[in-house]
Protein backbone atom coordinates (compact mmCIF):
# COMPACT_ATOMS: atom_id res chain seq x y z
CA UNK A 1 0.00 0.00 0.00
CA UNK A 2 1.13 3.51 -0.44
CA UNK A 3 2.31 5.65 2.80
CA UNK A 4 -1.19 7.80 1.77
CA UNK A 5 -3.29 4.65 2.32
CA UNK A 6 -1.51 2.91 5.03
CA UNK A 7 -1.95 6.79 7.38
CA UNK A 8 -5.94 7.20 6.10
CA UNK A 9 -6.89 3.48 6.60
CA UNK A 10 -5.13 3.40 9.91
CA UNK A 11 -6.70 6.55 11.35
CA UNK A 12 -10.16 5.87 10.02
CA UNK A 13 -10.14 2.07 12.06
CA UNK A 14 -8.78 4.36 15.14
CA UNK A 15 -11.43 6.84 15.23
CA UNK A 16 -14.82 4.07 14.02
CA UNK A 17 -13.41 1.58 16.35
CA UNK A 18 -15.77 2.79 19.18
CA UNK A 19 -17.66 6.12 17.39
CA UNK A 20 -21.18 4.65 16.23
CA UNK A 21 -20.37 4.79 12.71
CA UNK A 22 -18.83 1.21 11.91
CA UNK A 23 -14.82 0.54 11.39
CA UNK A 24 -15.63 -2.38 9.45
CA UNK A 25 -18.29 -0.32 6.76
CA UNK A 26 -15.02 2.51 6.19
CA UNK A 27 -12.53 -0.21 5.91
CA UNK A 28 -14.65 -2.49 3.30
CA UNK A 29 -15.50 1.06 1.28
CA UNK A 30 -12.25 2.28 -0.10
CA UNK A 31 -11.38 -0.21 -1.97
CA UNK A 32 -15.24 -0.82 -3.12
CA UNK A 33 -15.46 2.98 -4.11
CA UNK A 34 -12.56 4.65 -4.27
CA UNK A 35 -10.89 1.95 -5.96
CA UNK A 36 -7.99 1.16 -3.18
CA UNK A 37 -6.06 -1.95 -3.05
CA UNK A 38 -7.12 -3.93 -0.54
CA UNK A 39 -4.96 -3.54 2.74
CA UNK A 40 -4.78 -7.26 3.47
CA UNK A 41 -4.85 -9.52 6.23
CA UNK A 42 -1.67 -8.41 8.26
CA UNK A 43 -2.54 -5.05 8.12
CA UNK A 44 -6.01 -5.94 9.53
CA UNK A 45 -4.47 -7.80 12.51
CA UNK A 46 -1.75 -4.62 13.21
CA UNK A 47 -4.89 -1.68 13.07
CA UNK A 48 -7.08 -4.23 15.64
CA UNK A 49 -4.17 -4.13 18.09
CA UNK A 50 -3.79 -1.04 17.55
CA UNK A 51 -7.19 -0.01 18.54
CA UNK A 52 -7.23 -3.22 21.56
CA UNK A 53 -4.13 -1.29 23.00
CA UNK A 54 -5.99 2.12 22.64
CA UNK A 55 -8.90 0.55 24.76
CA UNK A 56 -6.76 -1.66 27.25
CA UNK A 57 -4.90 1.68 28.14
CA UNK A 58 -7.29 4.40 28.68
CA UNK A 59 -9.48 1.72 30.80
CA UNK A 60 -6.46 0.51 32.34
CA UNK A 61 -7.49 1.36 35.92
CA UNK A 62 -10.93 -0.11 35.35
CA UNK A 63 -9.47 -3.28 33.77
CA UNK A 64 -7.32 -3.84 36.63
CA UNK A 65 -9.89 -3.38 39.01
CA UNK A 66 -12.48 -5.49 37.77
CA UNK A 67 -9.69 -7.87 36.91
CA UNK A 68 -8.89 -8.10 40.71
CA UNK A 69 -12.50 -8.13 41.91
CA UNK A 70 -13.69 -10.70 39.56
CA UNK A 71 -11.13 -13.31 40.55
CA UNK A 72 -11.25 -12.52 44.06
CA UNK A 73 -15.05 -12.67 44.70
CA UNK A 74 -15.01 -16.07 42.15
CA UNK A 75 -12.86 -17.67 44.52
CA UNK A 76 -15.08 -16.64 47.28
CA UNK A 77 -18.35 -17.02 45.88
CA UNK A 78 -19.98 -14.09 45.89
CA UNK A 79 -20.89 -10.99 43.19
CA UNK A 80 -19.50 -7.30 44.09
CA UNK A 81 -19.90 -4.33 42.39
CA UNK A 82 -16.87 -4.67 40.71
CA UNK A 83 -17.18 -8.37 39.95
CA UNK A 84 -20.52 -8.21 38.36
CA UNK A 85 -19.57 -5.81 36.11
CA UNK A 86 -16.94 -8.18 34.89
CA UNK A 87 -19.23 -10.69 34.54
CA UNK A 88 -21.62 -8.38 32.88
CA UNK A 89 -18.91 -8.15 30.21
CA UNK A 90 -18.06 -11.61 29.91
CA UNK A 91 -21.89 -12.68 29.28
CA UNK A 92 -21.99 -9.61 27.28
CA UNK A 93 -19.27 -11.12 24.90
CA UNK A 94 -20.80 -14.87 24.42
CA UNK A 95 -23.48 -13.91 21.73
CA UNK A 96 -21.15 -12.40 19.35
CA UNK A 97 -18.54 -14.62 20.27
CA UNK A 98 -20.82 -17.74 19.29
CA UNK A 99 -22.47 -15.86 16.19
CA UNK A 100 -18.81 -14.92 14.91
CA UNK A 101 -17.65 -18.79 14.93
CA UNK A 102 -20.85 -19.80 13.17
CA UNK A 103 -21.86 -17.37 10.94
CA UNK A 104 -18.10 -15.80 9.86
CA UNK A 105 -18.28 -17.74 6.69
CA UNK A 106 -21.38 -16.58 5.82
CA UNK A 107 -20.64 -12.74 6.57
CA UNK A 108 -17.46 -12.74 4.85
CA UNK A 109 -19.15 -14.30 1.46
CA UNK A 110 -22.93 -12.64 0.98
CA UNK A 111 -22.80 -9.69 3.62
CA UNK A 112 -19.67 -7.40 2.36
CA UNK A 113 -21.19 -5.66 -0.23
CA UNK A 114 -21.70 -2.00 -0.45
CA UNK A 115 -25.60 -1.90 -0.67
CA UNK A 116 -25.65 -3.90 2.56
CA UNK A 117 -23.49 -1.54 4.25
CA UNK A 118 -25.54 1.38 2.66
CA UNK A 119 -28.74 -0.20 4.15
CA UNK A 120 -27.48 -0.95 7.63
CA UNK A 121 -25.76 2.51 7.95
CA UNK A 122 -29.43 4.00 7.84
CA UNK A 123 -31.25 1.85 9.40
CA UNK A 124 -29.26 1.01 12.57
CA UNK A 125 -28.53 4.96 12.37
CA UNK A 126 -32.37 5.07 12.99
CA UNK A 127 -32.87 2.93 15.32
CA UNK A 128 -29.56 4.80 17.63
CA UNK A 129 -31.48 7.49 17.18
CA UNK A 130 -34.34 6.47 18.69
CA UNK A 131 -32.53 5.21 21.41
CA UNK A 132 -31.74 8.38 22.45
CA UNK A 133 -34.57 9.92 21.90
CA UNK A 134 -36.98 7.52 23.90
CA UNK A 135 -34.71 5.84 26.36
CA UNK A 136 -34.42 7.27 30.02
CA UNK A 137 -30.67 7.99 30.76
CA UNK A 138 -31.23 7.29 34.11
CA UNK A 139 -29.16 4.38 35.12
CA UNK A 140 -25.39 4.08 35.76
CA UNK A 141 -23.22 1.69 35.00
CA UNK A 142 -23.05 -0.35 38.70
CA UNK A 143 -27.10 -0.80 38.50
CA UNK A 144 -26.05 -3.20 34.93
CA UNK A 145 -27.59 -6.47 35.80
CA UNK A 146 -26.68 -9.86 33.98
CA UNK A 147 -30.05 -9.67 31.87
CA UNK A 148 -29.20 -6.35 31.05
CA UNK A 149 -26.07 -7.37 29.69
CA UNK A 150 -27.15 -10.32 27.41
CA UNK A 151 -29.26 -8.29 25.92
CA UNK A 152 -26.62 -5.90 25.07
CA UNK A 153 -24.61 -8.79 24.37
CA UNK A 154 -27.47 -9.98 21.80
CA UNK A 155 -27.35 -6.48 19.86
CA UNK A 156 -23.72 -6.87 19.71
CA UNK A 157 -24.29 -9.84 17.46
CA UNK A 158 -25.85 -7.85 14.92
CA UNK A 159 -22.77 -5.78 14.48
CA UNK A 160 -21.45 -9.59 12.02
CA UNK A 161 -23.26 -7.46 9.71
CA UNK A 162 -20.82 -5.29 8.36
CA UNK A 163 -22.52 -0.89 8.74
CA UNK A 164 -24.38 -2.42 11.52
CA UNK A 165 -21.53 -0.10 14.27
CA UNK A 166 -20.71 -2.55 17.09
CA UNK A 167 -20.93 0.42 19.24
CA UNK A 168 -23.29 2.06 17.85
CA UNK A 169 -25.79 -0.74 18.49
CA UNK A 170 -24.09 -1.81 21.91
CA UNK A 171 -25.05 1.63 22.69
CA UNK A 172 -27.94 1.42 21.38
CA UNK A 173 -29.52 -1.40 23.55
CA UNK A 174 -28.17 0.35 26.52
CA UNK A 175 -30.33 3.49 25.73
CA UNK A 176 -33.49 1.62 25.43
CA UNK A 177 -32.31 -0.23 28.74
CA UNK A 178 -31.79 3.15 30.51
CA UNK A 179 -28.50 3.92 30.85
CA UNK A 180 -27.66 7.29 30.44
CA UNK A 181 -25.27 8.15 27.61
CA UNK A 182 -21.75 8.30 29.47
CA UNK A 183 -21.99 4.50 31.32
CA UNK A 184 -24.10 3.01 27.95
CA UNK A 185 -20.65 4.42 25.73
CA UNK A 186 -17.91 3.35 28.76
CA UNK A 187 -19.61 -0.59 28.91
CA UNK A 188 -19.50 -0.56 25.12
CA UNK A 189 -15.70 0.16 25.09
CA UNK A 190 -15.29 -2.75 28.04
CA UNK A 191 -17.27 -5.11 26.07
CA UNK A 192 -14.92 -4.16 23.12
CA UNK A 193 -11.89 -5.74 24.68
CA UNK A 194 -12.88 -9.46 24.58
CA UNK A 195 -14.61 -9.09 21.19
CA UNK A 196 -11.24 -7.02 19.76
CA UNK A 197 -8.80 -9.42 21.10
CA UNK A 198 -11.11 -12.85 20.07
CA UNK A 199 -10.86 -11.19 15.97
CA UNK A 200 -7.45 -10.15 16.86
CA UNK A 201 -6.34 -14.01 17.57
CA UNK A 202 -8.64 -15.69 14.94
CA UNK A 203 -6.96 -13.10 12.09
CA UNK A 204 -3.44 -13.63 13.42
CA UNK A 205 -4.57 -17.70 13.14
CA UNK A 206 -5.35 -16.59 9.12
CA UNK A 207 -2.48 -15.09 9.09
CA UNK A 208 -0.26 -17.52 10.11
CA UNK A 209 -1.63 -20.16 8.23
CA UNK A 210 -1.49 -18.05 4.89
CA UNK A 211 1.98 -17.14 5.23
CA UNK A 212 4.51 -15.10 2.50
CA UNK A 213 6.10 -11.73 3.21
CA UNK A 214 4.96 -8.96 5.23
CA UNK A 215 5.31 -5.44 5.13
CA UNK A 216 6.89 -4.81 8.27
CA UNK A 217 7.24 -0.90 7.98
CA UNK A 218 3.33 -0.33 7.48
CA UNK A 219 2.56 -3.38 9.91
CA UNK A 220 4.57 -1.14 12.90
CA UNK A 221 2.91 2.29 11.54
CA UNK A 222 -0.40 1.16 10.96
CA UNK A 223 -1.02 0.14 14.55
CA UNK A 224 0.67 3.16 15.81
CA UNK A 225 -1.12 5.80 14.13
CA UNK A 226 -4.40 2.99 14.95
CA UNK A 227 -3.36 3.15 18.75
CA UNK A 228 -2.95 7.02 18.93
CA UNK A 229 -6.32 8.34 17.02
CA UNK A 230 -8.59 5.63 18.95
CA UNK A 231 -7.12 7.26 22.48
CA UNK A 232 -7.69 10.53 21.10
CA UNK A 233 -11.29 9.35 19.91
CA UNK A 234 -12.20 7.31 23.06
CA UNK A 235 -11.32 11.01 25.48
CA UNK A 236 -13.25 13.11 23.25
CA UNK A 237 -16.43 11.31 22.70
CA UNK A 238 -16.71 10.33 26.56
CA UNK A 239 -15.81 14.20 27.03
CA UNK A 240 -18.70 15.45 24.73
CA UNK A 241 -21.27 12.52 24.48
CA UNK A 242 -23.50 14.03 26.78
CA UNK A 243 -23.51 17.36 25.14
CA UNK A 244 -23.62 16.54 21.98
CA UNK A 245 -25.91 13.30 22.08
CA UNK A 246 -25.90 10.50 19.32
CA UNK A 247 -27.89 13.29 16.92
CA UNK A 248 -24.20 14.14 14.92
CA UNK A 249 -23.77 10.68 14.22
CA UNK A 250 -26.66 9.77 12.93
CA UNK A 251 -26.80 12.36 10.71
CA UNK A 252 -23.50 10.93 9.76
CA UNK A 253 -24.85 7.54 9.08
CA UNK A 254 -27.81 8.72 6.96
CA UNK A 255 -25.55 10.87 4.79
CA UNK A 256 -23.01 8.47 4.22
CA UNK A 257 -25.66 5.92 3.67
CA UNK A 258 -27.48 7.95 0.75
CA UNK A 259 -24.15 8.75 -0.17
CA UNK A 260 -23.22 5.01 -0.82
CA UNK A 261 -26.98 4.39 -2.57
CA UNK A 262 -25.96 7.15 -5.35
CA UNK A 263 -22.71 5.83 -5.58
CA UNK A 264 -23.57 2.13 -5.95
CA UNK A 265 -26.68 2.38 -7.38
Amino acid sequence: MDLWHIIALAVIQGLTEFLPISSSAHLILPSQVLGWPDQGLAFDVAVHLGTLAAVMWYFRREVYRLSLAWAADTARGRIGEDSGLAWAVIVGTIPAGLAGLLLNDFIETELRSGLVIAASTVGFGLVLWWSDAVGRRTRELPALTIKDAMVIGLAQALALIPGTSRSGITITAALFLGLKREAAARFSFLLSIPLILAAGLLKTLELVEQGGATDWAAIFLGTLLSFVSAVICIHLFLKFLERLGMMPFVIYRLLLGLLLVVMLW
